[in-house]
């Protein structure tokens, strides 16, 4: 046809800008899997931020009383103990003062040590009865192994029971364990709202955060009269 001129694309600059658009759609998938990667550790400290019951270590085999202290028996037939997992997410990083040196003896429910943070300090009591063996040296160099591995490396007191089936007869284990702490998870933070509205000129320095859920630590910054509350409501 006259006038009618038709140009091959590929025998021209048209090839290049096809290879540019390949380009750029071939980076889109990369572009959003590098998007979502770089979001989730955000996310992932977001929830590591909030208690929930969910985040709790309840490891099987442990037994665990309403002191809020654990204890388990090795196969060497000596016993360890520590403190659960839900009462330093309340009480963020604390160090241990020793109130039992070994070869004295403790009965269950006696008070076994002293936890401190900042000038405030929380009684903890011997889930079992028997003789003491030797305290965890490493707490005093390290006592973050408490909140980091509570129950392998941040035990506090190695014990000969002297009656373990008796003493373990009451204590929380496994499944049960588990819907104790998501129990005391709610009735502290009913605690909260009674014990902070008392001893705090502004309450409103202590919030949940949306969904209810409490922020981690939620004890860390509030003063010794709390404390002394939650002493004689959770772990006398």
């Amino acid at each position: 046809m006259d006038g009618f001129t038709y140009t091959n694309i590929f025998a021209t600059k048209g090839i290049e800008y096809l290879a540019i658009i390949g380009f750029f759609l071939l980076l889109i998938p990369f572009w959003i899997l590098l998007t979502r990667k770089s979001k989730s550790p955000e996310q992932g400290q977001l929830s590591s931020s909030l208690i929930t019951s969910k985040a709790l270590r309840i490891p099987h085999g442990i037994f665990f009383s309403k002191f809020h202290s654990w204890t388990f028996l090795e196969r060497n037939g000596l016993a360890k103990v520590g403190l659960d997992d839900l009462l330093l997410h309340l009480t963020g990083e604390v160090n241990i003062t020793h109130l039992k040196q070994p070869g004295q003896k403790v009965k269950k429910g006696e008070l076994l040590t002293q936890i401190n943070h900042h000038g405030k300090s929380l009684h903890i009591f011997s889930p079992i009865s028997g003789i003491i063996q030797q305290a965890n040296e490493l707490l005093t160099e390290e006592p973050e192994l408490m909140r980091e591995d509570p129950y392998r490396q941040g035990w506090i007191y190695q014990i000969k029971p002297a009656a373990w089936k008796a003493d373990t007869n009451t204590h929380f284990l496994a499944e049960d364990a588990s819907k104790w702490a998501a129990q005391e998870l709610i009735r502290f933070k009913d605690f909260l709202s009674i014990s902070v509205n008392q001893h705090l000129p502004d309450p409103s320095q202590v919030v949940l955060q949306d969904g209810g859920e409490l922020v981690e630590h939620p004890m860390a910054e509030l003063p010794p009269e709390v404390w002394q509350d939650f002493q004689e409501q959770f772990l006398t």
